[in-house]
């Protein structure tokens, strides 16, 4: 999420981390520089979307068969979504690809607004067929769209009084959200959400899954920029909330991963069957852009999240 807010000295008051260790395990690797990333698992493959450098133009795709080694989709020249096929002009940010009917769809932020395209591919090209987002009254962007019995879901985040993350159901074809069904889901209200103190406290970058009858929405705090940037979570018996926040938040901060900003991600399966969770964080211990992306592996169980700290490691394009 790239929206600027007023945080005056932030680098002056919070202590970066040490890059070193983390450094190590980016030798041999052109890192990924997309922030907001997501995985779609599909066939034997994995496809790899994100913000990127490319943000005034549109999204590229990267794919890969095991995780390690990635390529540029072949084609239209490595671009999944791009300006004038989709809604938006700029700000192309947040991309979440699913399946729906028989068909791949791509939910987005343009104009920081909330878009919905769809594809015969995974890797694209994402189109419309009228370049329109889904109607709304404020400015929204992250969407993440979760399917429940029959229900379609439309978490995403609206910018209104801060950051903050909402629900609420769509029509069958995708095209709206239902109005009457809109809910607050949370928003950024407890010290290590607002380390800076902001006059606008972000809360964004949702993702939610079930397991064992229990919903878990995992989110990011602070303002991308702010070196606590951080993921935490909340669980609720239904989809649409009351949302309870775990005590113990945040679960991934720079503490835990030794590389500052870590945040705004979203999980896939991998063939293994282990729950990952893709993410991005600063580029360094003093300097935000261009972010890195990176995966960590985590297990959820009976109310639980355990993150597996050692499994931390950037992805990108390996060197010959």
């Amino acid at each position: 999420m790239k929206r600027i807010y007023t945080i005056i000295g932030l680098y002056l008051f919070l202590v970066a981390v040490s890059p070193s260790s983390v450094n190590a395990q980016m030798d041999g690797l052109d890192t990924f520089h997309l922030a907001d990333p997501t995985i779609f698992p599909f066939g034997k493959k994995y496809y790899l979307y994100g913000t990127g450098d490319q943000g005034p133009v549109g999204f590229k795709v990267y794919i890969s068969e095991d995780l390690k080694n990635w390529k540029l989709s072949d084609k239209n020249d490595g671009y999944a979504l791009r300006k004038g096929e989709s809604f938006g002009d700029k700000g192309f940010w947040a991309p979440q690809v699913f399946t729906y009917r028989k068909k791949f769809y791509m939910a987005y932020a343009a104009n920081e607004q909330i878009a919905i395209a769809e594809s015969d591919d995974p890797a694209g090209p994402f189109k419309q067929k009228v370049l329109q987002p889904l109607a709304a009254d404020v400015k929204q962007i992250d969407p993440f769209v979760y399917f429940e019995n029959g229900k379609v879901y439309l978490y995403h985040v609206r910018l209104t009084k801060g950051n903050r993350i909402f629900v609420a159901e769509m029509n069958e074809d995708l095209t709206a959200i239902k109005e009457n069904t809109l809910k607050e889901c949370i928003s950024s209200i407890l010290p290590w959400e607002n380390t800076a103190n902001s006059n606008w406290p972000v809360c964004e970058g949702p993702s939610v899954l079930k397991r064992d009858g229990l919903y878990y929405l995992f989110y990011s705090s602070n303002d991308f920029r702010n070196p606590d940037y951080a993921v935490g979570y909340a669980t609720s018996e239904t989809p649409t909330g009351p949302w309870k926040k775990f005590e113990g938040n945040p679960v991934i901060d720079r503490s835990l991963v030794g590389i500052n900003g870590p945040g705004h991600g979203d999980f896939f399966t991998d063939q293994t069957g282990k729950l990952n969770y893709v993410l991005h964080t600063h580029n360094s211990a003093r300097k935000v852009g261009p972010r890195n992306t990176a995966i960590i592996q985590m297990e959820i169980s009976k109310g639980k999240v355990s993150v597996d700290k050692n499994s931390f490691h950037f992805i990108g394009i390996r060197r010959p």
